[in-house]
């Protein structure tokens, strides 16, 4: 079965074409520096030619609201479009927990809600085109464990709220998602999280401390979450 993964070069996109490959698929890795690009369109056409599916894990460059949403609906609409035209037969996207409730968190020119409702635009897109999907909701990466704490600091203070969250491993998102690219379209939704829950302000403060950051982390119930 042959697969195009669209951002096939990322953190999860690189990790998704070698849990396909190794499943024995003819997998096609998707990005700009590859000749593939789903804003402009460029090689979509050449790349679709026998695809039975189409996997998104592509990002947009930032949160800011006019820059996702101008990303999601090109890329989203030239990849449908490019999809149907070949006869691809399941579109997969990879989308977050919570994103409902993420895109009401705040002013989305001033918050990454604007990227959440960003988000639901391209799930819309998706709901609303002929062809078959699954929508797959990850939680939070580890990965992203630094890149958290330095959103949330102000004067060398991290402020995070002390809540339960169930981040995921790189691997183990790719994982889920070769599951479900090889399986039959769910013309739905489906969720993944991490096997454990950790308190989000100590899971942020034990891997600073892991990596020497010298940053305090103080639980705040009123502290944001990426603005939101």
């Amino acid at each position: 079965m042959k697969i195009v993964v669209i951002g096939g070069t990322g953190l999860i996109g690189s990790k998704l074409v070698a849990n396909l490959q190794g499943r024995g698929q003819e997998v096609i890795p998707a990005s700009p520096r590859l000749g593939i690009d789903s804003i402009t369109g460029e090689g979509l056409d050449a790349a679709m030619q026998g695809a039975s599916v189409v996997v998104d894990v592509s990002n947009s460059p930032n949160f800011e609201y006019a820059t996702a949403l101008g990303f999601f609906q090109a890329s989203t609409r030239n990849l449908l479009t490019a999809e149907a035209a070949a006869g691809v037969g399941h579109h997969v996207a990879l989308s977050v927990v919570g994103t409902p409730e993420l895109a009401n968190g705040g002013d989305r020119n001033a918050t990454t809600a604007g990227y959440f409702q960003a988000k639901l635009v391209q799930e819309d897109l998706i709901r609303s085109s002929s062809i078959p999907y699954s929508i797959v909701h990850a939680t939070q990466f580890f990965e992203f464990a630094k890149r958290i704490a330095d959103e949330a600091t102000v004067d060398n203070i991290v402020r995070l709220p002390p809540v339960l969250f169930r981040p995921m491993a790189a691997e183990d998102v790719a994982g889920a998602l070769c599951k479900v690219a090889i399986a039959s379209p769910l013309n739905g939704a489906l969720e993944i999280a991490g096997p454990e829950s950790f308190r989000f302000d100590d899971f942020i403060r034990q891997r600073l401390e892991a990596l020497n950051d010298p940053r305090k982390v103080i639980a705040d119930p009123n502290a944001k979450y990426f603005g939101t």
